[in-house]
């Protein structure tokens, strides 16, 4: 009986109270849940050991619809005295304005998106994949633009393949995405920025 009365309290605490320390309680059980049982729960659903990630780049970002990042010229330096026009790049590497149309996420993302990982089991040409490097912080979110034994990633909004995308061994790959969330990702980035403001 006093167990059963003890759990109300602890109840009516948590969700119904109107305390800082209920608030803070409740902050507290959120993270647990999310990051102790949601997250690597919906990791073993997608197959997958980071089901979700935040955008934190702007290097997938298309500046208008399809045909104007195709044809758009990008500049690769500051003074823009280098640039390219995307279309003449991804022609040169054999992928066609209509194979590149049927890729997944053909209009890129934006810096702020969620992106929903599943398995990277199967890697195809176009798709967009989540990797790890040792030099980098961040995961990357590129696109693969050459698949093989060693695959070749670009950022759509970049000027050209990276040093550091070159050669990506496919044990590096942690998921490919299969779904967006629009802006979700600032809530991770803002947080990030004010930790960093407070060290």
């Amino acid at each position: 009986m006093m167990t059963k009365s003890f759990l109300r309290k602890v109840w009516e605490f948590i969700w119904y109270e109107d305390s800082w320390i209920s608030w803070v309680v409740n902050v507290l059980l959120a993270f647990i849940v999310i990051k102790f049982l949601l997250y690597p729960g919906l990791g073993l659903l997608l197959g997958t050991p980071a089901p979700i990630v935040a955008v934190v780049s702007g290097s997938m970002e298309h500046d208008g619809d399809f045909d104007t990042f195709w044809d758009e010229k990008t500049c690769c330096n500051d003074d823009c005295s280098v640039s390219i026009i995307q279309g003449d790049f991804y022609e040169q590497i054999n992928i066609s304005k209509k194979q590149f149309r049927s890729f997944g996420f053909v209009n890129g993302f934006n810096k702020g998106d969620i992106m929903i990982l599943y398995s990277a089991e199967h890697i195809e040409l176009g798709d967009v994949i989540v990797y790890v490097i040792p030099s980098k912080a961040d995961p990357i979110i590129h696109r693969v633009i050459k698949n093989g034994d060693l695959l070749v990633t670009k950022g759509d909004h970049n000027c050209n393949v990276g040093s550091f995308e070159a050669n990506i061994q496919k044990e590096q790959v942690i998921g490919k995405a299969v779904w967006r969330v629009p802006w979700l990702g600032y809530v991770k980035i803002v947080a990030v920025e004010m930790l960093n403001l407070a060290r």
